[in-house]
């Protein structure tokens, strides 16, 4: 089994201010990490006008060409940061994807950025699996939801900063721009990171003592333990099909607001960043501190919190691509944001409980590569070519329909998040 299951118990460590500014620093790096990713779409209207592209090679930019890096080298960065100091890794990933943050600036052709975002999906595949690990090795189990539910704030803020601050310096200035500024910032940022973190000892918060956490975990042993541990494979599966939504949806956000619903990027930067960040960030929150409290009576919240979340979101994203007007559809993708997050901070706690303090980074990374191959590889890439044939048959809303297709994703997701739900009571039962 890849779960320790017999060990001495240890006591339950609250975190002190060194835990609370370390999860600062990473939440930091997190929201770096996803405002570079989400330029391309806060930026889709001005890219598409200046390269030429269509709405499938948006897709392929933003979802399989970039998922292609950082779903499989997430893989051997997560082997070597379990064996080495993961703040290093974390730290020289942040200088990479933030390079390649520049060199998307000053991209002249469609292949020039394919090519640099593919570079910022390499260096990001390092930025999230390490965090991971060292966030769970610094807070103990009783906080590390809330603590991932803060450090998953990363996206939310990454975005909302993104939209705001993208789209204000598109407007006034150029795309370009944008991606250059924010790449610097990145790149002064992973040079303060080695500096001033340190990497702390494996398994130190854990409330079993396990002899194995300071021994390199077996890479093979590893892969093979999480895909034939029924728990992981569905919690992957459903984050993965989760994240086809959200991705797709996520990457064609404001392209759908600008040319579908009217919004400008002076209203985009304003209200869609607030929605963005208040709905999503607060989702993130909720979910952790929902997640610390009802899976201390039973893990089957890990699997019924995102299962009755995104139930209750289906009707408002199906509102939310229907509304007439783009104030309309801020308004009902508010609960959306809110509601469609849950699974991501069940699935991290989830899976960083199940395994042994060495096999942290790389069966973190092991989900990341499940749920971004499937939700950042093809949900951008399937909606991009889902609009591009239906503006073929003669749909001047081809957009819109793409989205409209989603809805399956969000029931696939649900089936999914249930039946594991299934098996953590049956699991449960068992041990009784």
């Amino acid at each position: 089994m890849i779960a320790v299951t017999a060990a001495p118990e240890r006591a339950v460590r609250k975190p002190d201010r060194k835990a609370w500014t370390m999860l600062s620093l990473l939440s930091f790096v997190y929201v770096l990490n996803f405002l570079d990713r989400q330029l391309l779409a806060i930026l889709a209207l001005p890219i598409q006008e200046s390269l030429d592209i269509t709405d499938g090679q948006l897709g392929l930019i933003g979802g399989l060409y970039f998922a292609m890096f950082y779903t499989f080298i997430a893989i051997p960065v997560g082997w070597l940061a379990d064996r080495t100091n993961r703040v290093t890794i974390l730290a020289v990933a942040c200088g990479i994807w933030s390079a390649a943050t520049v060199a998307c600036g000053l991209a002249r052709t469609y292949p020039e950025l394919v090519v640099a975002r593919m570079a910022v999906g390499f260096g990001e595949a390092g930025g999230v699996p390490p965090s991971y690990a060292l966030i769970t090795d610094t807070f103990s189990p009783g906080y590390r939801a809330t603590a991932l539910g803060i450090f998953n704030l990363g996206p939310p803020i990454g975005a909302a900063v993104g939209i705001a601050f993208g789209a204000s310096i598109a407007a006034a200035f150029d795309w370009r721009d944008a991606f250059i500024v924010v790449g610097i910032v990145g790149i002064v940022t992973a040079i303060l990171l080695k500096l001033v973190m340190r990497d702390p000892e494996r398994g130190a918060t854990d409330t079993t003592l396990d002899e194995t956490a300071s021994m390199p975990a077996p890479f093979v042993g590893t892969v093979k333990d999480f895909f034939r541990n029924p728990l992981l494979v569905r919690a992957s599966l459903g984050s993965g099909a989760t994240q086809f939504v959200t991705y797709g949806l996520g990457n064609f956000a404001v392209l759908f607001l600008m040319r579908e619903k009217g919004m400008t990027l002076e209203e985009v930067a304003l209200w869609y960043a607030l929605v963005v960040g208040l709905g999503m960030g607060s989702g993130m929150l909720v979910s952790g501190r929902l997640l610390d409290r009802f899976t201390r009576g039973t893990r089957t919240a890990f699997a019924l919190a995102p299962a009755v979340s995104l139930t209750l979101a289906l009707p408002f994203y199906l509102g939310f691509v229907w509304a007439p007007t783009w104030e309309l559809a801020l308004i009902l993708l508010t609960p959306v944001m809110f509601l469609n997050y849950f699974y991501l901070s069940a699935s991290i706690a989830l899976v960083q409980d199940e395994v042994r303090p060495n096999q942290r980074v790389l069966a973190g990374a092991l989900l990341l590569l499940v749920m971004n191959f499937i939700g950042l590889g093809l949900g951008p890439t399937y909606v991009g070519i889902a609009s591009d044939y239906f503006a073929a048959q003669g749909m001047t809303n081809s957009l819109q329909v793409a989205l409209y297709t989603l809805t399956p994703f969000f029931v696939i997701a649900i089936l999914i998040f249930l039946s594991l739900a299934k098996r953590l009571r049956n699991e449960v039962r068992s041990l009784g």
